[in-house]
C-alpha cells in the first residue's frame, strides 16, 4: 500500500491509468477503502488519476490535534511533489472542492484547469450545510436527517410515496464498515471543524485557471444560490447543473462525461 511520508502524517494514496495527471480530492468522511469509488468511474479510465485520503480520514495518519483549510490544501501540493508532479488537472467535490480552492489559491502554479463539484466558497457567498452542527446525530437518525439536503426531492411526501427505496437508502448511508477504528471519531471531528472554518470568497477573484463549477439542481447542501455566487466571483468560469443532488455525479450519466471533456479542452 502506497504512503507518502509528508512533514506532520503519513498519507495514504492510490494511483493507477493513463493521460493527463489528474488529482482527485474526495469529500467529508472519504475513505478509499469504500467501494466503488473514483478509480471505478470515468476519471480513472480517462485520466492518470492520483487520489488520496485526507489527514483524520481512511488510512491516513490522524493526529488529534486542530486542521486548518489550507493545511488540507498543503497535503495535496506535498502529495504532487511526492509522486514527482508539478501541476495537474485538478477535481475537487464537496469538501474537497473547498480544499481545491485552497489548492490553486495557495498553490497556483500546481493547477492547470478546475473543476468544483457541489461545493461552496464559505463567507459572504454562502457556506455549505453545517455538518458540524449534526455531528451528535449518528447512523440512521443522520441518515434519515441529511435525506432531504442531499437530494431536495426527497421530502417527507417523497419518503411516504417511496417506502422501500428510502429506507434502502437509509441503509446505505447509515453504514460505516470502519466505525470503532482507533481515531476514526476524533479525525472526522477534526475535518468538519476545519471545514466550518472555510472561507475563500474574497480571494477566489485571483483564480486564474480555467475553472468549471459543476453542481446538482436539488442539492440543499451546497445550495445553486451558492453556484452562482461561485461562478460570479471566479473569473471566467464555467456554470454547469445537473439533475441531482448532492450525489448528482452518480445521478446524472451525463455530468463525468462533461467533467471529462472540459478537462480535456
Amino acid at each position: 500500500m502506497p504512503f507518502a511520508a509528508l512533514p506532520d502524517l503519513n498519507m495514504y494514496y492510490e494511483r493507477a491509468g493513463a493521460g493527463e495527471p489528474l488529482l482527485f480530492i474526495s469529500g467529508t468522511g472519504g475513505d478509499l477503502r469504500v467501494k466503488p469509488n473514483v478509480f471505478d468511474g470515468g476519471l480513472g479510465q480517462a485520466f492518470d488519476l492520483l487520489a488520496f485520503d485526507q489527514r483524520g480520514l481512511g488510512q491516513t495518519d490522524k493526529p488529534d490535534v486542530a486542521y486548518s483549510m489550507a493545511q488540507y490544501a498543503d497535503d495535496a501540493a506535498a502529495l504532487m511533489d511526492h509522486v514527482g508532479w508539478d501541476s495537474a488537472l485538478v477535481v475537487g467535490v464537496s469538501f474537497g472542492g473547498m480544499v481545491a480552492q485552497e489548492l490553486v489559491l495557495r498553490h497556483p502554479q500546481k493547477v492547470r484547469r478546475l473543476v468544483l463539484a457541489c461545493t461552496s466558497p464559505g463567507g459572504a457567498g454562502g457556506a455549505s450545510f453545517p455538518f458540524h452542527e449534526i455531528d451528535h446525530l449518528k447512523g440512521e437518525a443522520r441518515a434519515r436527517h441529511l435525506m432531504a439536503f442531499s437530494d431536495t426531492r426527497r421530502d417527507e411526501a417523497w419518503a411516504k410515496a417511496n417506502p422501500e427505496l428510502y429506507e434502502q437508502l437509509v441503509q446505505m448511508s447509515a453504514t460505516d464498515p470502519f466505525a470503532g477504528e482507533p481515531g476514526r471519531e476524533h479525525g472526522a471531528w477534526r475535518q468538519l471543524e476545519a471545514r466550518s472554518h472555510h472561507d475563500t470568497w474574497e480571494r477566489l477573484p485571483q483564480i486564474a485557471v480555467p475553472t468549471l463549477i459543476a453542481a446538482g439542481r436539488y442539492d440543499g447542501v451546497a445550495l445553486p444560490e451558492t453556484q452562482l455566487n461561485l461562478a460570479m466571483q471566479i473569473p471566467g468560469s464555467t456554470l454547469r447543473f445537473f439533475k441531482g443532488g448532492h450525489l448528482f455525479m452518480i445521478q446524472d450519466r451525463t455530468a463525468v462525461p462533461a467533467m471529462i471533456e472540459f478537462l480535456k479542452a
